[in-house]
């Protein structure tokens, strides 16, 4: 079985952190270029941060853009979210991402570029 989980989600005030962690089973997604996404109620999934196979290229949305960052350990096969100063509006289930097509492209920002996912964790933020 080919899977993602997701982990590290709960309840965080406003300006506070939260890391997020997402670690594959089944096969390595070492040489895969990963994303996360995140939907809020009453809305679709939307992408929040993506980073390259190698790891050298990231790519964030303009709503977290120096407050989230996205990094990857291979050796873990595990993709982190580290979410700082982070906001009511930054409430949702968090979705972790991967691409079948090894060492592909730069950046995907779009949901059906990814070909695996988890089945998300809750984020909520109090104010």
């Amino acid at each position: 079985q080919v899977f993602l989980r997701e982990s590290g989600g709960g309840l965080v005030q406003a300006g506070g952190s939260l890391r997020l962690s997402c670690v594959g089973s089944g096969r390595s997604f070492g040489s895969s270029a990963m994303a996360w996404f995140r939907q809020a109620p009453g809305k679709g999934r939307e992408f929040v941060a993506c980073i390259s196979w190698s790891g050298e290229i990231v790519h964030y949305d303009d709503s977290v853009k120096g407050r989230f960052a996205i990094s990857r350990e291979d050796a873990k096969n595990t993709v982190y979210l580290q979410m700082n100063t982070v906001k009511p509006e930054d409430t949702a289930v968090y979705y972790c991402g991967a691409r079948d097509t090894l060492y592909s492209g730069n950046y995907y920002l779009n949901e059906g570029d990814y070909d695996y996912w988890g089945q998300g964790t809750q984020v909520t933020v109090s104010s």
